[in-house]
């Protein structure tokens, strides 16, 4: 198993926090894809709070959950790309991490 160094990226946001007139998350996911990011996954949570400490949860007729945009890339590619996301948010976090990563495609490991 070949290990090569990666960044991977959280972006913690909320349900309703838009971008051009779409969900963030969405937006996001979709601009990874523009810039060939190898790989984006948005996941709902359960609860959650931020800077100001509100709680957000699941409500019955819409609510504003948690979401968590998760990236894994080169370091070089997540930096370039670093600025980009922070632009396309008005709140939230971004936390980034050194991860160890290995990547398979048809079975088989391959380099990013």
């Amino acid at each position: 198993m070949s290990l090569q160094p990666g960044k991977l990226l959280r972006i913690y946001v909320n349900e309703r926090d838009e971008y051009e007139g779409k969900p963030l998350y969405e937006a996001v996911v979709q601009r990874c894809r523009e810039l060939n990011v190898a790989g984006a996954t948005a996941f709902r949570a359960l609860e959650g709070f931020g800077e100001t400490a509100e709680v957000h949860r699941p409500h019955l007729f819409g609510g504003d959950e948690p979401i968590v945009i998760t990236i894994v890339e080169r370091p070089e590619k997540a930096q370039e790309i670093l600025p980009i996301l922070q632009g396309m948010m008005t709140s939230g976090l971004i936390a980034v991490t050194d991860v160890d990563v290995t990547f398979v495609t048809n079975g088989r490991p391959v380099s990013l």
